[in-house]
């Protein structure tokens, strides 16, 4: 970086990653300045502040952040106890990005649209690894600016970019039409989105753990709110996976939640239908009508889309990455994170050697590093970030070193529902339609965490 090392770097995303992505940065001497679509830092997980998480505050903070919150007068929050997403924005992001070191270099409504090197596109060779970066900007949703940097990390996740309703990773026909028909992923049903939901007819889609939160939550709305139905359409020929080991299970809140679906689907309260592959959707003058590739129709007034996540990588075109073919994550950490093989409790540690990409000093970082798949944890994008910045300084030692102590699930890569449910920390989807579910819970039945947190320890 010696040729460009009086410029910045550019960090895109102010969630959990992108700012301890900051704060190591600052440890290693280096100057971060960081890019945020939303009007404040974790605006993605206001979008679910009324999901609780499995993990307990201890793995969701990093220790870089930390040490600069300390100095503050800020209070560590009980290590034990499991938040709910706005706190991890109120007691953690807020407080974090409000620090004079994060502050000073965080920007807001500052939406990244495209990465390039300067001066050449990605079929350009000579010089490439010495030439610096340009990152293009829409500032506040008007002025476009490029900044040039000397690397760039993107921590960015990939909550605005969920899996389609359809199959065979397509839009359904008609989806994009019907999109005022269509929820958020994780709606507050009970909640801030309680009028689009109350004594309506709502159908969700996905055979994950966020499926199963929503519909537990629609089922206490329809205890309050007569008229409410609800709805629930997988692909797969049953819903077992979902309802997971029960008793059994080696995360107890996550046997809890799969049993109580249970419950409610044996006892009608849900209206379950298997083997339903979404081919169309059409607008209604009071909802839309569901059509399925066997023929079926199911008719709702709102679709919630549980089906998981993917990476935009359309703001990437013209770099040079190295992306496994299925999952679209970095070629050597694909088949690691594969979620047909593996889940949160089996991808091991790793840091900038398996995330490096071809063009040189670009890394994709936290979620979006694993690109459709679901088995990401908060606490290993910590360790990512952790590694990357110490490659970036020239300490190789230190970022081939990987030091991440994950507490124990009891989560096999055959168990039941194994990933780590989306967006939040973030997740994207193991099957088109499905999340995990190792890393958040509600009080009393607990609610997924959609991009995929730190473990709960079995038996806490």
């Amino acid at each position: 970086m010696d040729s460009v090392k009086n410029l910045p770097i550019a960090v895109i995303g102010a969630g959990p990653v992108g700012l301890a992505t900051a704060a190591h940065l600052l440890e290693r001497d280096l100057e971060p300045v960081i890019f945020e679509a939303g009007p404040t830092a974790g605006a993605a997980i206001e979008q679910w502040r009324h999901i609780r998480l499995f993990s307990p505050w201890r793995f969701n903070l990093d220790d870089a952040a930390v040490r600069l919150l300390e100095p503050t007068g800020w209070e560590t929050p009980r290590l034990t106890a499991l938040p709910y997403g706005g706190e991890l924005i109120d007691d953690y992001l807020t407080p974090l990005a409000a620090t004079a070191q994060i502050a000073s270099r965080l920007q807001t409504g500052a939406r990244v649209i495209a990465v390039t090197r300067q001066g050449m596109d990605k079929t350009h060779t000579r010089d490439r690894d010495t030439t610096p970066f340009v990152v293009r900007v829409e500032h506040e949703n008007v002025e476009v600016r490029d900044h040039t940097v000397a690397a760039v990390i993107d921590a960015s996740g990939t909550w605005s970019t969920r899996n389609p309703l359809g199959t065979s990773g397509l839009p359904a026909i008609g989806e994009n039409a019907a999109t005022d028909r269509i929820s958020s992923p994780l709606p507050d049903v009970t909640g801030r989105d309680r009028a689009a939901f109350a004594g309506r007819r709502a159908l969700v889609v996905g055979a994950g753990h966020s499926a199963a939160n929503t519909l537990i939550n629609l089922a206490n709305l329809a205890k309050e709110e007569p008229g409410t139905t609800i709805l629930w359409a997988v692909r797969g020929a049953s819903a077992e996976k979902v309802y997971g080991g029960g008793d059994a299970d080696g995360l107890p809140a996550r046997g809890q939640l799969g049993s109580q679906l249970r419950r409610l689907v044996d006892s009608g309260a849900i209206e379950l239908h298997t083997g339903l592959g979404i081919a169309a959707l059409k607008s209604l003058d009071s909802g839309v009508s569901v059509e399925s590739v066997d023929g079926r129709t199911v008719e709702a007034d709102v679709v919630v889309p549980c089906t998981g996540f993917r990476p935009d990588l359309d703001v990437l075109r013209e770099l040079r990455l190295n992306l496994d073919p299925a999952v679209e994550a970095p070629t050597e950490l694909g088949p690691l994170i594969d979620p047909e093989f593996h889940s949160c409790g089996t991808v091991p540690p790793h840091g900038a050697k398996l995330l490096a990409h071809p063009d040189k000093d670009f890394y994709i970082v936290g979620m979006k590093s694993y690109g459709r798949a679901p088995t990401f944890l908060l606490a290993t994008g910590y360790e990512q970030v952790r590694s990357v910045a110490a490659a970036l300084a020239g300490d190789q030692q230190a970022a081939d070193t990987i030091h991440l102590d994950l507490p124990e699930t009891g989560v096999r890569s055959t168990d039941a529902g194994t990933s780590c449910d989306v967006p939040a920390a973030a997740a994207t989807a193991q099957e088109p339609e499905s999340q995990g579910g190792c890393c958040a819970a509600p009080e009393p039945a607990f609610i997924g965490y959609p991009t995929g947190l730190a473990h709960r320890r079995s038996g806490e």
